[in-house]
């Protein structure tokens, strides 16, 4: 069976990307550590991605995704974590080992489409 998200389109997949970034901007009330426990990832995971596919530095990665300076949004928003929200993270983490093997092919095949001069939708017209 073919992965579907392989062959997403990039335009398709860049519109998703930036509903989640915005609907995350919305829900302030939802911690990164109550995301961490609940599906391993979290706003500094997507900064932190974002940082190493696009060559940002740290600080402009997490402004893209809190839409303000990390540590204005921390001031703002970030409630002290508890014991049981930062024992849910360490188990849900575990989760995560092994997941590397398919980002590793995900980090081959957007090495082979750049430089990002050429786009995918240049070289290959139809894909987005």
């Amino acid at each position: 069976m073919t992965d579907k998200l392989a062959a997403l389109p990039d335009a398709v997949a860049a519109a998703a990307f930036r509903r989640l970034v915005r609907h995350l901007r919305h829900r302030t009330d939802a911690q990164n550590v109550d995301l961490m426990g609940l599906s391993g990832f979290c706003r500094n995971c997507l900064s932190d991605w974002i940082e190493e596919a696009g060559g940002l530095s740290k600080a402009e990665a997490r402004e893209t995704i809190y839409g303000m300076p990390q540590a204005e949004w921390k001031a703002r928003y970030q409630s002290e974590a508890t014991p049981e929200q930062l024992a849910r993270m360490e188990e849900s983490l575990k989760r995560n080992e092994g997941r590397d093997a398919g980002d590793a092919a995900l980090d081959e095949a957007l090495d082979e489409s750049f430089p990002a001069s050429d786009p995918p939708a240049m070289t290959e017209p139809g894909r987005g």
